[in-house]
């Protein structure tokens, strides 16, 4: 395989995506047993498991359904592109998925159904992001639906799952899932809407009416400072509000991505070459705002044992 092909494919694999889904397994795994002094490590790991495969299957079909579009003709990293086989790809996407949801049933039996229900509801909103005959993501709706599956619902599947105590068998917490997972599932909406900046052009040429085609590069750059500033906020509200301990401040090893982020998009918003990767810078926030979290979590654990 020559270089630039092996480029295309690290580029198609993006594995660094995936900490948006390992990172709710870990922030919650972290969180409980900073409250309970232990959790279900068998139920952690196989929930990391099935995370990954459920996202392989989202970011695949994604490939497929944007290629019936003709949305990602010059995607060259577009597995569809990459492949040239729609029913290979089709196979291992969805047997990523049964694999997947068959693990999380697992989970669900030894546990509450609660769980499963969750966790289709967020494939479902998954689906609901490109799949035909929805395509809300080309609606403008593609970042509320991030925000719900990977926020509450994808926090409260895993709060049920690993939770020692069993507390949570009847009603679905909620609460607690809106407190830990509402700031860092916001830094995952955060990736999904820089991923767009660069294509903002392809986007409106093939009627995606993404966020960024609505509001333009210009607006859509002074509004990322905002989200930024919500997800820190609130950050330091569930600290002062006592639901996390203090040291959960180390979520700002964040802020020089944050600072890279904004002035790389404050100087560049009109060059989509420039700004072809600020997704990735986005990436690299939104997982070191989760390790800062779980790093504080179980530092307050280990000082309090």
């Amino acid at each position: 395989m020559d270089e630039d092909k092996k480029k295309l494919w690290k580029k198609a694999i993006k594995w660094p995506l995936y900490s948006v889904a390992i990172l709710p397994v870990l922030i919650t795994g972290a969180y409980l047993l900073n409250q309970y002094e232990e959790v279900k490590i068998y139920n952690l790991i196989s929930f990391t498991l099935a995370a990954i495969l459920i996202l392989l299957w989202e970011n695949l079909t994604n490939d497929l359904y944007d290629a019936e579009t003709g949305i990602d003709e010059f995607k060259f990293h577009s597995i569809v592109n990459l492949v040239k086989n729609k029913n290979i790809i089709s196979f291992i996407a969805y047997t990523s998925l049964v694999i997947g949801l068959l693990i999380i049933l697992i989970i669900s039996v030894s546990t509450s159904i609660n769980i499963f229900i969750l966790v289709a509801a967020c494939c479902f909103l998954g689906y609901l992001y490109q799949g035909p005959p929805f395509r809300l993501g080309y609606q403008g709706l593609g970042e509320p639906l991030c925000w719900l599956a990977f926020g509450p619902f994808a926090y409260s599947a895993v709060l049920i799952a690993l939770n020692p105590s069993n507390i949570y068998f009847k009603d679905i917490p909620w609460k607690v899932s809106l407190l830990l997972g509402s700031g860092p599932s916001l830094a995952t909406t955060l990736v999904l809407f820089c991923s767009h900046f660069h294509q903002i052009s392809e986007d409106k040429k093939h009627g995606k009416n993404s966020p960024l085609v609505r509001l333009g590069a210009k607006k859509g750059s002074q509004f990322v400072p905002w989200i930024i500033f919500t997800i820190y906020i609130f950050q330091l509200f569930t600290i002062v509000y006592g639901f996390i301990p203090v040291f959960c401040i180390l979520y700002l090893l964040s802020f020089p991505q944050a600072k890279r982020l904004i002035n790389l998009l404050k100087s560049s918003y009109a060059k989509p070459s420039a700004i072809k990767n600020c997704k990735f810078i986005a990436i690299k926030f939104q997982t070191l705002n989760g390790i800062g979290l779980i790093t504080g979590l179980i530092f307050n654990y280990l000082l309090n044992k």
